[in-house]
Formats: structure tokens, C-alpha cells, sequence
């Protein structure tokens, strides 16, 4: 496991740690080093967030060196058995955290599929071979909500094959939904959830985004929305149950904040790569380009907050992927599924490396730590 040479980049990085006998720390990375950058003026990542400049904060706010990235690495790691050890938590707080689904071509066509087969993979294999590549190829360059996407719609309802899924991919309408609960998401080396009951799931590779109350983009991260493809397909009214277990949201390592040398273009032609690796041998390849995006991200952020809909605490935006698994890795026909103890690897250019093993969401560690524990020890710690 590593976070790939991000104390080589340039960038403003921060994230947040767990302290024992102290609780949750804000930490900027410089060069190999963790500084504690914690205060009365800044203690939550949503306070760092509001500010009109994070980067120009977090570069002249002095903190203190507790750790290099390669000890807390390794610490992190200890605590997959000892989670009272110091390790890595999502670099969010007190933010909102939602996602968008269905925003890629490809995506949408395995969603489509996914609600035609009602969640299983064999009835899944037969209907894209017939009707995948006829929808991925029909729709990849349509701009959602406009005049062709409607003719496309026609067409598709006149063929029997309009789908909920199709709607908000090429619709006027961005899927954005609510993937975990404030302070339910695991960070770095901690172990991501699956429902017991899944038999067809899969990572999500994804860019995350960081925005605050008032909607400015404040920087980025990596995501795994962990996905139950045969909740979800067997009715998008499962949607919540699919996407929202104990550990069924990773994200990390670090916050990358916009400045002068990373911006939004820098996200619009990210590229990332995954690859799960089984304790069986079994090694899957995959990767997305946030160029091939149907929505432009700040087109979703913008459906997302606005006059209907605020965020007084910010939210962080999971953006979607390309990635849709279909190779099979055992029985024919049957695609892909996780097993207990595959190691996944996202890395996104400019971002590092997000790194988590799989179990059952009943076996990784409880969240206990909510909003109410959250105020209590800050206010304890007499920084709120």
C-alpha cells in the first residue's frame, strides 16, 4: 500500500488523522512530513473549507510536525486490527456526502442492463450482447438535456428500451443522491463494506470533489463507491440499501486544494486506474477518464446546491465513473464480483493512491463516532 509519491507533487494536501486519547486532527502534508494544522480558527475541515483561500492558509499556517507519511502509512495499517491506533480518517468532516450517479456513457448502458436482468449477471451477459453496444454507442456523444438527447429518448421509448437510468443520463436532471451519512466515511488502509446479502457488487473508481456552503469547488480527492449491482438492479428503490453500509464509502487520502497550480481543468482530464487484487491471485485492471464525462462537474455541483436545495456544512460530490466491471472471474456469464479480502488501488493523476481491503460491512469496525461525539470532543478539547 502507498499513497505514490505524493510528497513529490507541489500541491496543498490535507486530510485528517485519528489521535488516541486526542481524536481527530486537520493535517496538510509538506513534502514527507504531517503537520498538525488543528486550531480555534480552523478545527473542523468544513471551517478550512469556508475560508475565501485554503491553500493560501494551510501554506502560512505554521502547525506542528507529528509524523511522516511513511510512519502513519504503516500505523494505518496496524489499525485495520487496532483501530484505537493513530491512523488515516476521510479527509471530510462535517460535510454532506452525495454522488452522482450514471454520468458516463458506459455506466449508464450497465445500469440500464442491471434493471433489465432485476440483479442477476447470467440474465445480465445475454441482455448486453444484445442490446449494449447499440445504447453505449447511440448515446456516448449526446449532451445531456439537449434537443438530441430528446430525439434520442423518442427513439429509445419507440424500441422498448427507455429506462429510468437512460432519463437522468441523457435527461435535463443529474442523479444526485445520498451515498453516506456526516462522518460515516473510511479514509486510507481502513477496510471498505459489503452487505452480507450481495452476490454481484463492485469498487466504484470516482473523483470526489469538496465543495462548501456557499457552492465553490474547493478541491478534490479519490473515492470507492463500494455499488450492490443486484440491490440496485433489482429496483432503484433499493438505491439507499445499495449504496449505504457501514464502510461502503472510501475516500482519501488527502484533499487536494485548488491554487494556482490545480484548478477544475485539472479534474476535467484526470484520469484513474484501479486495479483489485484477491487473495486468490485473481488481478482486474480498470480505469476511468474524466474527459469521456457526460455532465461537466461543476454543470452537477450546480444541480446540487442552489436556491432549492443548501449546505450549510458543505457536501463532498462523488462525480461518477466510467468503470463498469463485465469480465467474468469465475463462472461464465457471471461478470464480476468482489471476495472477501481484495485489495483495491484507485489512483487519480494528481491525487495519489486510495487503498482499501474488502469485508462484510458487519465485520469492519462500527461507526460510533457521529456529529454528537464529534462537538463533544472539540468542545473539549477547547477548540470549539
Amino acid at each position: 500500500m502507498t499513497t505514490t509519491n505524493l510528497h513529490k507533487l507541489s500541491g496543498s494536501f490535507v486530510g485528517r488523522v485519528w489521535v488516541p486519547d486526542i481524536g481527530p486532527v486537520l493535517v496538510s502534508l509538506r513534502g514527507n512530513s504531517l503537520f498538525d494544522i488543528t486550531s480555534r480558527e480552523v478545527p473542523t475541515m468544513r471551517d478550512l473549507f469556508e475560508m475565501e483561500d485554503p491553500a493560501a492558509y494551510v501554506t502560512q499556517v505554521d502547525g506542528k510536525e507529528f509524523a511522516s507519511l511513511d510512519q502513519l502509512e504503516a500505523e494505518s495499517l496496524a489499525a485495520e486490527s487496532d483501530p484505537s491506533k493513530r491512523h488515516f480518517l476521510a479527509p471530510n468532516d462535517l460535510q454532506a456526502v452525495k454522488a452522482a450517479g450514471v454520468t458516463f456513457a458506459r455506466s449508464m448502458v450497465e445500469r440500464v442492463i442491471e434493471e433489465r436482468a432485476a440483479g442477476d449477471p447470467q440474465a445480465a451477459e445475454a441482455i448486453r450482447a444484445r442490446i449494449g453496444d447499440l445504447i453505449g454507442a447511440s448515446l456516448s456523444n449526446i449532451e445531456p438535456g439537449s434537443k438530441q438527447a430528446e430525439q434520442a429518448k423518442q427513439a429509445l421509448i419507440k424500441e422498448g428500451l427507455w429506462s429510468q437510468y437512460l432519463e437522468v443520463g441523457i435527461g435535463p436532471d443529474a442523479e444526485v443522491f445520498s451515498k453516506a451519512q456526516v462522518l460515516s466515511a473510511v479514509g486510507w488502509g481502513a477496510p471498505v463494506g459489503l452487505h452480507p446479502k450481495s452476490v454481484w457488487n463492485n469498487p466504484e473508481p470516482e473523483i470526489v470533489l469538496a465543495v462548501n456552503s456557499k457552492g465553490n469547488i474547493q478541491g478534490a480527492t479519490i473515492g470507492n463507491d463500494v455499488n450492490l449491482r443486484d440491490f440496485e438492479g433489482r429496483s432503484a428503490l433499493l438505491l439507499s440499501k445499495a449504496k449505504d453500509n457501514n464502510a461502503s464509502a472510501a475516500i482519501g487520502p488527502f484533499i487536494r486544494l485548488f491554487d494556482g497550480g490545480y484548478s477544475m481543468d485539472d479534474i476535467r482530464s484526470a484520469e484513474l486506474t484501479m486495479t483489485v487484487t484477491g487473495t486468490d491471485g485473481y488481478v482486474l485492471n480498470g480505469q476511468s477518464m474524466m474527459s469521456k464525462i457526460s455532465r461537466d462537474p461543476a454543470d452537477i455541483v450546480a444541480q446540487t446546491i442552489n436556491e432549492n436545495h443548501q449546505y450549510p456544512d458543505g457536501f463532498m460530490l462523488y462525480l461518477g465513473t466510467l468503470f463498469a466491471p463485465t469480465d467474468d472471474r469465475d463462472v461464465p456469464g457471471e461478470g464480476f464480483t468482489h471476495k472477501i479480502g481484495d485489495r483495491v488501488d484507485i489512483t487519480a493523476t494528481g491525487l495519489g493512491t486510495l487503498t482499501n481491503d474488502v469485508r462484510t460491512s458487519g465485520d469492519c469496525q462500527p461507526w460510533a463516532f457521529g456529529p454528537s461525539a464529534f462537538m463533544r470532543n472539540l468542545a473539549a478539547r477547547n477548540l470549539i
